[in-house]
């Protein structure tokens, strides 16, 4: 059984197989700190599953807009956190971050691959591109997932 655990405190993402560390990748967590207020952009703690992955077979890079993949001619959206390459969708399973999935808190791919590893992200838990492929290829739906300070 793998499960997702994620350290905002080192801004790692660490996949378990029967509990053994088999992967780590670094991550970036929201900048906003921590919580679960609706519109306050911060990164939910607690316990949660991956509840639908989304860009499957897609090519690195693609951008998605309300979970759906532009097309290569349309318009970039005026936002600075673009969600890129695969979404996994967190579902949250404790009370305190049950509104997870309704504020829309991914595992996605960013185009500020250079800030991995540093808070900046909008509340998700942004991966370099290649790594959240590779992560998207490891998992399934329904996860487990630990997100902790």
């Amino acid at each position: 059984m793998k499960s997702i655990h994620v350290s905002i405190r080192d801004q790692q993402l660490t996949v378990k197989e029967n509990e053994e560390p088999i992967r780590t990748y670094p991550v970036s967590t929201s900048r906003f700190g921590i919580g679960t207020e609706e519109g306050s952009f911060k990164t939910p703690v607690g316990r949660f599953r991956v509840a639908e992955k989304i860009g499957s077979d897609m090519p690195n890079g693609t951008v998605f807009v309300g979970r759906v993949p532009l097309q290569p001619d349309e318009a970039l959206p005026p936002t600075e956190d673009l969600v890129t390459s695969r979404i996994l969708w967190l579902d949250g399973l404790d009370e305190r971050n049950a509104n997870t999935r309704d504020r829309f808190v991914y595992i996605h791919g960013t185009k500020h691959e250079d800030k991995i590893g540093t808070a900046a992200s909008h509340g998700c838990v942004r991966m370099r591109n290649a790594d959240v492929i590779e992560l998207f290829e490891m998992v399934d739906e329904g996860t487990p997932v630990v997100i902790e300070v």
